[in-house]
């Protein structure tokens, strides 16, 4: 068995998410090929392949888990600390405008799932009918990001729309089905972007933007941020706490002095 097929033996026997096993196996394998010191390969994408910090901490992690299963050597390679960059948020009237964009029941479902539950686009296609309980307007969401389960709300907004739409369409198994069993990411992506441009917006924006959005206008309503963090599923409250510095329900309330003169 080569390091790669082991490598793969290694992930499955672990339970990894396919994600995860798929971004481990690619710089692995670009490893492999392009270089022999794992400290040079890093440099390498952060130089010359312009990667971020957070996709080379990914390549980091990969590698050393790499080595330790399948060369079992330790491999000690320090973090580049990374970007602390703000998300960008769109306004409620944004939000509006681009679930109302499309005409499409489907399409606008999945968009008001999206942004109603603060779900992942990788969330939103795996989510089933029977993970939807209408009596206690919840939805839960299964296996997600680091294998966990969580709840979330079930909107108002959205239970009838979604009763009507599972009579109507009867999906088999998964909420949004496409011509071959689930929904793909890919075709989410499309939805989203076709909609933004439609509804005229401007900000670099993508499905992940509504999830920000959700995270903001929640902290902006005054929801306690670990409740925030429930619903996004976060291990690590410093990772919801990033949403504290683009809300605007403190800042707002703060007169410039542009406005005193």
């Amino acid at each position: 068995m080569d390091e790669l097929e082991t490598l793969k033996l290694e992930m499955d026997s672990r339970g990894f998410s396919e994600k995860t096993k798929k971004a481990y196996f690619f710089f692995a394998h670009d490893f492999l090929v392009k270089m022999t010191n794992p400290k040079e390969y890093i440099a390498y994408l952060i130089t010359k392949k312009r990667y971020t910090n957070i996709t080379a901490n990914l390549a980091i992690s990969a590698l050393q888990f790499f080595f330790k299963t399948v060369k079992n050597q330790q491999l000690i390679i320090d973090r580049p600390k990374r970007e602390k960059t703000l998300p960008t948020v769109l306004s409620k009237e944004e939000v509006k405008r681009i679930i109302e964009s499309t005409n499409n029941v489907k399409h606008r479902l999945v968009l008001k799932c999206l942004y109603g539950m603060g779900l992942r686009v990788s969330e939103v296609v795996t989510v089933k009918v029977a993970d939807i309980d209408f009596e206690r307007e919840m939805v839960k969401i299964v296996a997600a990001k680091g294998n966990k389960d969580r709840y979330v709300m079930l909107p108002k907004e959205l239970k009838g729309n979604l009763k009507a739409y599972i009579d109507l369409e009867r999906p088999e198994k998964y909420l949004f089905e496409g011509r071959k069993n689930q929904y793909t990411i890919k075709s989410v992506q499309k939805v989203f972007g076709y909609a933004a441009r439609k509804a005229g917006i401007k900000k670099e924006v993508s499905c992940h933007t509504l999830r920000h959005s959700f995270a903001t206008h929640l902290l902006e309503q005054g929801i306690d941020i670990r409740y925030i963090q429930a619903l996004l599923g976060h291990s690590n409250l410093q990772t919801t706490q990033i949403y504290t510095h683009v809300a605007n329900n403190k800042v707002k309330n703060i007169k410039s002095p542009l406005d005193t003169l």
